[in-house]
């Protein structure tokens, strides 16, 4: 069965329109605490991942390379798929629900921030998409539900002490070092090319230039003077500055050359890509370790996210002990198996328990 889900997302991946309201009975895929999820809805979830990968743009529907996508991702979806039923159906119990103010608001919100406020541009917009305002108010109403519950449910209930955090810049106190920034001045001096290549005399007339210029900058005259007069770079405009820049963005030749020169220095003359090239170290910040205050933001947003992550998966968890998941396609539900315990094997609680061992 799941072949079939493979082959007919292909067809629908590539299909002009994705029929929304089929004319037959509806397959059913799964059920969970009796609200079902259909084989057109999840179609349609793996048409939307699909489209979110250019490279199969071109793919044909029965091509190897478009049922290998469709076959990585579906695990993942269909996990996806019951997670949020789960969050809805609990907001649902919990009394949550879009009042007819608040979906207006959205609504004017999205219609402003499209430039859609004409009425009939925005139903056109809304066709192109296959949804009519009752799918718009049912999807929103679906996002509220879901975003309400895990706020009120996990995030609102998410702390970090001063203990958590100063033991975890402790632990990755080099993950909050700042870089190497350097800044530089080149000149370029351009080597003609035409459809025959380059050059020799040219080429050789080119290095002379370059030698001749880094001469009389070692001489003392100005670098930005003699860049504004020779450089082909397009930093030439501001007397050939460049950066700063991380070291560890440069190419390992260039930062292992800079890294034994002296802030003033200039380099011998460089081949480059369009020419040959004479470089000066402008300047140069040391690396430094960030303190523990200069780091506390940071260190909040990234213990936030590994808790949120690992209570959400708990929380989920137990909302799914808590359901009756009936499934109707057994292929798929090897699919979500798989997903749930690769979830689990990298949840981040697991992770603290391994490094406790």
């Amino acid at each position: 069965m799941l072949k079939q889900l493979v082959v007919a997302a292909s067809m629908a991946a590539l299909a002009a329109t994705i029929p929304l309201r089929a004319e037959i009975v509806e397959q059913v895929l799964v059920k969970v605490n009796g609200e079902i999820i259909t084989k057109t809805e999840f179609e349609q979830r793996q048409v939307a991942e699909l489209r979110n990968r250019p490279e199969l743009a071109k793919a044909q529907p029965a091509s190897l390379e478009l049922q290998r996508a469709i076959a990585q991702i579906t695990p993942d979806l269909i996990l996806g798929a019951v997670d949020e039923l789960l969050l809805i159906q609990r907001g649902r119990e919990s009394g949550y629900a879009l009042g007819d103010q608040q979906f207006a608001s959205i609504v004017e919100n999205i219609r402003k921030s499209n430039n859609l406020e004409d009425d009939a541009r925005f139903k056109e917009a809304l066709k192109q998409e296959g949804l009519t305002m009752d799918d718009l108010r049912r999807n929103l109403e679906r996002q509220m539900l879901m975003q309400q519950v895990q706020r009120v449910e996990i995030m609102d209930k998410i702390s970090i002490n001063d203990e958590e955090a100063r033991a975890y810049y402790d632990q990755h106190r080099t993950e909050f070092t700042s870089p190497i920034e350097i800044t530089l001045r080149e000149i370029l001096i351009e080597v003609p090319t035409s459809d025959r290549g380059v050059n020799v005399a040219q080429d050789d007339a080119a290095r002379a230039t370059a030698e001749d210029v880094r001469k009389r900058l070692v001489d003392g005259e100005p670098f930005a003077r003699l860049a504004g007069e020779f450089s082909a770079a397009s930093s030439k405009a501001n007397g050939g500055l460049i950066g700063p820049v991380h070291s560890d963005e440069l190419a390992p030749q260039l930062r292992d050359l800079l890294a034994a020169m002296n802030v003033g220095d200039v380099t011998a003359v460089l081949r480059a890509q369009r020419g040959y090239q004479i470089l000066k170290l402008e300047s140069r910040t040391d690396s430094k370790v960030k303190s523990f205050e200069e780091s506390r933001g940071d260190i909040g947003n990234r213990i936030g996210e590994q808790k949120l992550r690992a209570e959400r998966e708990k929380y989920l968890d137990k909302l799914r002990e808590q359901a009756t998941i009936t499934w109707r396609n057994s292929e798929l539900q090897k699919a979500y198996e798989t997903a749930l315990a690769r979830r689990r094997e990298a949840s981040p609680s697991n992770s603290q328990a391994s490094a406790a061992k």
